[in-house]
Parts: structure tokens; C-alpha cells; sequence
């Protein structure tokens, strides 16, 4: 029997390696159970293949950012306007493009489904929206963690490329207060602000507490991060953050910025919270998570409780269950 085919619209590509690839890489992954795929930056509204006659269009398309893809969804709408479409909402989707850019507005009507990461990502969509709306939360695999009582430091890791959504610069402002001994600030993440990349050089040479050790290979990082004593996340908007879920599935705390994403993920009773934007708030976190253990355990325990939501079984279920009812229909 000939297999579905799903084409997936992602505005980055590999060699970007943030949160965009990394799920359009999985969701590929979890569809090829079922279907066959393709990722692309873009569909077109004939393929070189379909002028020839060769080949059908595809029988869905998954589009991931509402206005980086508006394009090719818009193409997709006016060429195969009975064929389904899922849109993948980002962060700067669902807490800034969606309220002020048109082409973004117009791909929220065009989607024939819309998946959020967070149960905040709801509250943020028209009312009307909520309807066809579903919350999918990302995967990741279970790491266990390495820690030692005779490690001479205590890292702190951030990771996020250095760009204004992820607001390095209260991490780094938080190096000069840390007062931890034994603290050391990490950052891995590429340099996609020239601006906010010679803040991290500069900070890196005044302040021996933070290193910026640029971009790295996501199986790295992931090492990197599991022997954390915990994650800092200082984002101003997130739409369902992989950091926070690769932390989680890694045993390693979150310190995160109060943001409705955030919240999303961690839920509303979580106490590693600190005020947007507010670096002496993120240093006291910072302090208290490596001198008190008590504390230390008591974010792991809330972290722990919600590694379920973020198991690979649960997220393939929930794609494919929407997927199959999309083309069912169709």
C-alpha cells in the first residue's frame, strides 16, 4: 500500500541546529512510522516534479512558524484548499507576530490545525482558534545525570544562541553577582547577534565565572548539560522550550525567566522562577541551587514530576492521533 505523504515546511535548516530543525527533525522522525516525509524551507506551489506530471502533491503539509512559512502555507491554501494543513506555533509566534504581522494572522486562518508546545500557548490564541487547537508537548530521551560531590565547579548552563528573544545579557550580568565559590557560568550557543556576541567575549574576559563556549553539536551539549548542577533560561518569550524538556529528561533543574511559556512547560507552583529580565534575581537562584541542597532538591523533585509530559511515546502518539483524524477526514 502506497504511503501518505507528509511534507514538512521548517524556516531552518540542519546546520542551524535550534529549536525550529530540532522539531521538524523529530516529528519526521516519529511520522516515518506511518508515512513517508519530506522536509523542505519551503514548499512551492508546483515542483519541478509535479510540472512533469511525475508526482502528486502531498497529502498534508506541516507548516512551523506562522509568519516564516506564511509563504509556502498561503501557496499550499490557494493551490490544494481541500487538502489539511497543521501549523506549528512558535514563541515569537504566539508572543509577538501573531498581535501585529498579517501574514502571520492570515496562516492562523489558513491552518487547518494549530499545535502549541505549553498550555500557555492557548490563552494566547484568538478564542475563536482555540477550537483547533492542540497541545503537543515536545520529546527528548531520558539522560541520566552525572554529578560528583568532588567536581571543583558548579555549572550553571545556558543554552540558546546568542540572540535578543533569549536575553543572554541577564545571564551574563548575573556572572558579576553570583557569590558562589564554586559557581561557573556556562553558554553554548552561536553567535546570530554580532552585537550580543562581543557582550559574551567581553564578559568572558572580565568575569571568570562565564564562558561562552560558542555553538556545539546537539549530542555534546546534551552531554554538557547532564553533568549541570542546573539550566538557566533567561528568554523573554519561548514557545515551548527544548532546553527546559532536555533538562528535565536529564535530571538537571531549570532556573527559568517568569514568562507564560515557561509557565507552560513547568507549571504555576514551580519555584525556580526569577522576574524577566532581573540578573540579580537569576544570581540569587543561581546561589541558592548550588549551596542549598534542600532547595537544589525540591526544584529536581518538581522537574521530575513533569518528565512524563515530555516522553517521546507520549509526543509520537499525539502527532500521529492528529495527523491520521486530519487525513481520515480528508
Amino acid at each position: 500500500m502506497t504511503k501518505t505523504h507528509i511534507w514538512i515546511v521548517s524556516p531552518a535548516a540542519a546546520d542551524a541546529n535550534n529549536g525550529n530543525w530540532q522539531s521538524a527533525s523529530r516529528w519526521a522522525r516519529y511520522l516515518r512510522a506511518r508515512h513517508r516525509v519530506t522536509i523542505s524551507g519551503d514548499w512551492p506551489v508546483r515542483t519541478t516534479a509535479q510540472q512533469a506530471g511525475a508526482a502528486a502533491p502531498p497529502d498534508l503539509l506541516i507548516a512551523l512558524h506562522a509568519r516564516r512559512t506564511a509563504a509556502s502555507l498561503d501557496a499550499w491554501h490557494r493551490t490544494h484548499p481541500g487538502r489539511p494543513a497543521i501549523l506549528l506555533l512558535t514563541g515569537t509566534d504566539l508572543y509577538r507576530d501573531i498581535h501585529s504581522d498579517a501574514s502571520a494572522q492570515r496562516s492562523l486562518q489558513q491552518a487547518t490545525a494549530l499545535v502549541v508546545l505549553q498550555t500557555d500557548g492557548v490563552n494566547a490564541l484568538p478564542p475563536p482558534l482555540r477550537a483547533k487547537t492542540s497541545v503537543i508537548y515536545q520529546s527528548a530521551a531520558t539522560l541520566r545525570p552525572m554529578r560528583s560531590s568532588a567536581r571543583r565547579h558548579a555549572d550553571i548552563c545556558m543554552i540558546g544562541h546568542l540572540r535578543p528573544e533569549k536575553d543572554p545579557l541577564t545571564f551574563m550580568r548575573a556572572a558579576a553577582l553570583v557569590r558562589a565559590p564554586s559557581a561557573r557560568l556556562v553558554h553554548i550557543g552561536g553567535a546570530l547577534d554580532a552585537v550580543l556576541a562581543q557582550a559574551a567575549q567581553a564578559t568572558a574576559a572580565t568575569q571568570p565565572r562565564y564562558q561562552w563556549l560558542g555553538a556545539m553539536p546537539h549530542a555534546a551539549t546534551r552531554q554538557r548539560l547532564k553533568r549541570s548542577r542546573a539550566t538557566a533560561l533567561t528568554s523573554t518569550m519561548e514557545g515551548g522550550a527544548n532546553v527546559i524538556i532536555e533538562s528535565v529528561c536529564a535530571g538537571v533543574p531549570v532556573l527559568a525567566s517568569d514568562i507564560g511559556g515557561n509557565r507552560g512547560m513547568l507549571g504555576e507552583d514551580y519555584q525556580g522562577y526569577f522576574p524577566c529580565g532581573d540578573a540579580a534575581a537569576l544570581a540569587h537562584l543561581i546561589d541558592r541551587v548550588i549551596e542549598d541542597e534542600r532547595f537544589h532538591a525540591t526544584l529536581s523533585a518538581q522537574c521530575d514530576a513533569r518528565a512524563p509530559l515530555f516522553a517521546p511515546a507520549v509526543e509520537q502518539a499525539a502527532l500521529l492521533e492528529l495527523v491520521d483524524n486530519l487525513l481520515h477526514r480528508t
